[in-house]
């Protein structure tokens, strides 16, 4: 009796321990290159070239770390306040206009309503790099192209987050709320401003996470629109350093210790916003 009910868990056993060991895979996958970039950030020039990241020898992070900043006249400074002011900005402004377009496609009713959501459907599946072409030329004739605006702009328009504005406005506000609200005399600005976009907070930070990275990862549009070495972001102006590693070995040490510097904003964002996606916000809001 007891082998017989046995028998049943060890199908369920072995494939628990097959996913926790596909799981470990993945995990060693992901964490492998995260490791070997922390400890080459620490190691000297020549520990790089000898492959020697493990032994206690050469090691040079506070090094690395001043000549990161001094490197070119300090451009990494430069580069790095760019990228906060693209990424953490364009990513609040897009964020906020990415929720507003999706509360008014799922809260109002309006003429072709479907067939716009379907263009925007439609614009989510267009890849970045083949809009960089059109967006330079639009640039170009307003007199844009190579200033911050020939970036900052376009990454404001997100059709993912407005189809995730969507999805959380439908889910988050219910429309009995916004009624009340309207009954008590609230108009539809302040309706949004003071109800629905409270509720809406999970979506937005969601928005934001995804914009964030997006933006902040974002190579092609600045390359193409940029010309000024001040103006770039991290990761075109770490692009640039590498390429000139090649003739300059110099350069291998700082580009190693940047591209780690570069990862921290987006966990410290992920980690420090990870407690607003919390659901349940709306929770007793409807009786």
């Amino acid at each position: 009796m007891s082998a017989a009910g046995n028998a049943p868990r060890r199908p369920r056993l072995l494939s628990v321990t097959t996913v926790n060991a596909v799981v470990a895979v993945f995990v060693l996958y992901t964490l492998l290159p995260v490791a070997w970039l922390v400890l080459a950030a620490t190691k000297d020039r020549d520990a790089l070239f000898r492959s020697d990241l493990l032994s206690p020898s050469g090691f040079s992070f506070a090094q690395n770390l001043r000549d990161l900043f001094a490197m070119d006249g300090g451009l990494y400074g430069r580069w790095y306040v760019n990228s906060l002011l693209y990424a953490v900005l364009g990513a609040a402004v897009g964020a906020l206009l990415s929720v507003a377009c999706g509360y008014a496609f799922d809260k109002y009713r309006f003429r072709h309503k479907e067939k716009l959501f379907g263009l925007v459907l439609a614009a989510v599946m267009v890849p970045q790099t083949v809009l960089a072409l059109p967006l330079y030329l639009m640039a170009s004739e307003a007199g844009l192209v190579n200033t911050f605006w020939a970036v900052f702009v376009p990454v404001l328009f997100n059709p993912f987050g407005v189809y995730l504005g969507r999805i959380f406005a439908r889910g988050y506000v219910p429309d009995e709320v916004l009624e009340a609200a309207r009954v008590d005399g609230a108009g539809e600005l302040t309706t949004y401003a003071r109800v629905a976009l409270r509720m809406l907070g999970p979506g937005l930070v969601t928005v934001f996470l995804f914009q964030l990275t997006a933006i902040w990862n974002n190579f092609f549009l600045p390359m193409v629109m940029l010309s000024d070495q001040s103006l770039y972001p991290v990761s075109l102006g770490l692009y640039q350093w590498n390429s000139a590693a090649s003739v300059s070995p110099e350069y291998y040490p700082v580009v190693i210790t940047g591209s780690l510097l570069a990862v921290v904003p987006l966990i410290l964002a992920f980690v420090l916003l990870q407690r607003f996606w919390r659901s349940g916000l709306t929770a007793g809001a409807v009786k």
